[in-house]
């Protein structure tokens, strides 16, 4: 019997759907994504011990549970970031948190950042000393103040309003590993054989929710040896973190040369502006703007579409992904 026209395109339609889809709501299934780097540097093979290493990939896994059972729930990109950066500042073997490096006073100064694409909201720290969990006060900072920036006693005091934040005595930031790279920097500034930093264990993440929404987050203890209450690129919006509603960028590396290049935001509006496919815009501004001027580090990246780009002109940097496709990895060497 032949169907009338009405009935026939609907049937000639499903006909052409891909297999396993059961209609147009199959084929615009929302797609999440999720990366995390904690920090580029001379991570080289052979440099770490293989416990280290274990422990190092066991805490990449760790953050990328807690952020992708965010996103697989239908949480919010902003959540899952928060959730991936807790994981990491609460592991030593990362200059973020817990596991943060000495300034030159031998104590603790800790910078972080949070940035939600689709509204542009945006929460940063600088030299904060007693929250144990910098990443909660940047966002408490977006979400409960009319500011985007707070530093050192003024972001204390504003924690101290917040009673959800955990405080600690600075000394529980404290590390052997930590104590050692700063004598050792103390010691090579005082004879003026400086070598290059050899180690960046700054933090960061950046997601895309299933309802197309990105955000990105850094944290950091910024530099060994650090005076005068230096600042780097993690809590700037612009230089270490940027998210809009096209990209989101999470950076580490050499700070004073992602401020002076606006680094996250450059590769989002290489995106957004010119066009750009993301692995380029991010390959472009690690590879040849940073370095250009002395600099090195990397980034992680998402567009809209759940591509992920993380360049680094490093000899390693510790990161991991779960892509759009589900696929998930963890990764310390270049060679990965």
């Amino acid at each position: 019997m032949r169907l009338p026209l009405l009935f026939a395109m609907p049937l000639l339609m499903l006909a052409s759907l891909p297999a396993g889809a059961t209609g147009p709501a199959a084929a615009d299934a929302p797609r999440t994504a999720l990366v995390i780097h904690g920090g580029a540097g001379v991570i080289e093979r052979g440099s770490l011990e293989p416990d280290t290493e274990q422990a190092i990939r066991a805490a990449l896994r760790q953050a990328l549970d807690a952020g992708g059972s965010v996103l697989d729930g239908g949480g919010s990109a902003l959540d899952a970031v928060e959730a991936a950066v807790l994981v990491l500042e609460e592991s030593p073997h990362f200059n973020a948190g817990r596991g943060a490096v000495f300034n030159a006073a031998g104590g603790h100064e800790l910078d972080a950042s949070v940035m939600e694409g689709h509204t542009r909201r945006a929460g940063a720290v600088a030299g904060v000393t007693t929250v144990r969990n910098p990443i909660r006060l940047a966002r408490a900072v977006m979400e409960h103040s009319p500011h985007v920036m707070l530093a050192a006693q003024g972001a204390e005091a504003f924690a101290d309003t917040r009673p959800e934040l955990e405080r600690v005595r600075n000394d529980w930031f404290d590390t052997e590993p930590r104590r050692r790279q700063l004598e050792r920097a103390q010691r090579q500034a005082a004879t003026g054989d400086v070598e290059p930093a050899a180690y960046f264990g700054t933090v960061g993440a950046v997601a895309l929710d299933a309802e197309g929404h990105i955000a990105a987050a850094t944290s950091t203890g910024g530099m060994t040896n650090k005076r005068w209450g230096r600042v780097g690129d993690s809590p700037v919006i612009g230089a270490g973190t940027w998210a809009d509603s096209g990209c989101g960028v999470s950076g580490t590396g050499w700070g004073e040369f992602f401020i002076r290049n606006a680094v996250a935001h450059d590769i989002c509006a290489r995106v957004s502006y010119r066009g750009d496919i993301l692995a380029d815009a991010a390959g472009t501004v690690i590879h040849e703007v940073v370095p250009r001027d002395g600099g090195d580090g990397g980034v992680i990246a998402i567009d809209a579409q759940g591509n992920i780009a993380m360049p680094f002109n490093t000899a390693g940097m510790y990161r991991g992904w779960i892509d759009a496709n589900g696929s998930r990895g963890v990764a310390i060497y270049a060679d990965e």
